[in-house]
């Protein structure tokens, strides 16, 4: 009886330890390099993320826009979700982010309506690594 009670706590006390691995917190802070494609055209934007108190703010930058501050950025468990505003041949385009973090990569959509049309694009990004 006492082994079969040995061993259900080992088993139960491995399960919480790796629950607390599962739960490990994510960090959405820094540069990241993203690449996608619309139709045929492979694209390329820029992503930093920076902490202001205990909010989350940042900028996405494209080759022709720089610094758009970005709208109500969230981070829950690994999701990052976020809105910019992207300026193309005069048209303001907001753009919807939602991004899945696992340690320096990121992969999501973006979602956007021009002309009248909903518009979805794969993204991925992978973060810049700090000088030391």
């Amino acid at each position: 009886m006492k082994t079969i009670l040995l061993a259900a706590l080992v088993l139960g006390l491995s399960g919480l330890a790796g629950v607390a691995e599962d739960k490990k917190e994510v960090d959405p802070v820094g540069t990241w390099k993203c690449e996608y494609k619309i139709g045929d055209q492979a694209r390329t934007s820029e992503l930093t993320i920076k902490k202001d108190g205990d909010k989350l703010v940042g900028t996405m930058s494209w080759p022709d826009q720089k610094d758009e501050k970005l709208k109500d950025v969230k981070l829950k468990d690994a999701d990052l979700t976020f809105s910019a505003v992207r300026t193309f041949m005069d048209n303001k385009i907001p753009i919807d982010y939602k991004f899945t973090i696992d340690g320096d990569k990121l992969k999501g959509k973006g979602s956007a309506e021009f002309n009248g049309q909903k518009q979805e694009f794969d993204i991925e990004g992978k973060r810049e690594k700090k000088d030391k």
